[in-house]
């Protein structure tokens, strides 16, 4: 009966061990999440953005083009806080129309200039090309990449490529679509942004801070549909509930000046 005991325990503590070890891999195997900040859209996505995963970013139309470039800027900004560059990448297409980055106005939004690499290629085929190669180092925060219109290279096969790329790397990977619609892809999650209003907490007449419309229209394991307005927050460099700094008190920085689509952002220089 003793031996019996014993060995019984032994057996049991083995397989608790045995257990914990396996949770223990598997908790180390999860990627990483990249937080926004803003409560209610972090718990309903199990805490963030997956890292190492590709996230499909659509704008609402034309008009919200800057915004939706500001949005990702934003994310790869949050995704290099720990020191690593992010790098955007765009055609020479995408820079005649979208305009260029412009160095103060990142600065505005709180991010330094310096940690932007810029890669401008000649047309799709190079820049999924280019996308799938930088995917694959870990030295970076986040590759954004910019992609005007549906082109045929643009494909379900085009997209797994970025999506195992960036899951071997652990690097997100946002596919910022611009004048374009949905199609099949092999994207996390895939969004819809627009401008919103922004919540001036001095009372005057004075631009606040910049206000996204966020729209979840794919995700690859939860619910869709889901809904948020969202307010960058320089100071803090986080997302949060429009208002929400006028409540606690904090002064909204002043954007820098320039057409109304890209004061959203603070980020474009209109192109020449």
């Amino acid at each position: 009966m003793n031996i019996l005991a014993a060995d019984s325990s032994s057996t049991l503590a083995f397989l608790r061990g045995h257990i914990a070890t396996l949770e223990r891999g598997r908790t180390a195997d999860m990627p990483a999440m990249l937080a926004s900040g803003h409560a209610a859209l972090d718990a309903a996505l199990g805490g963030g953005l997956l890292k190492g995963r590709l996230h499909e970013l659509f704008g609402a139309n034309v008009e919200d083009s800057g915004s939706s470039a500001g949005f990702a800027l934003l994310l790869g900004l949050l995704a290099g806080q720990g020191g690593l560059p992010m790098l955007w990448l765009r055609t020479n297409k995408a820079e005649k129309i979208g305009g260029h980055l412009y160095g103060p106005g990142l600065a505005a939004l709180g991010f330094d200039p310096a940690m932007l690499l810029l890669g401008v290629m000649q047309d799709e085929t190079m820049l999924l090309r280019a996308a799938s190669d930088a995917l694959r180092c870990a030295g970076l925060a986040a590759v954004v990449i910019e992609c005007w219109g549906n082109p045929s290279v643009l494909d379900l096969t085009a997209s797994r490529r970025l999506a195992l790329a960036a899951e071997g790397s652990g690097v997100i990977a946002l596919l910022l679509r611009l004048d374009a619609q949905p199609a099949p892809s092999a994207a996390e999650t895939r969004w819809r942004i627009a401008s919103a209003p922004s919540i001036d907490p001095l009372g005057e007449r004075l631009m606040g801070p910049s206000a996204f419309d966020l729209e979840l229209l794919r995700r690859r394991a939860g619910p869709d549909g889901l809904r948020w307005r969202l307010e960058w927050n320089r100071d803090r460099r986080c997302f949060e509930d429009p208002g929400q700094a006028a409540l606690s008190g904090a002064l909204a920085s002043l954007p820098v000046a320039g057409p109304a689509t890209d004061r959203a952002t603070g980020y474009v220089e209109a192109a020449a």
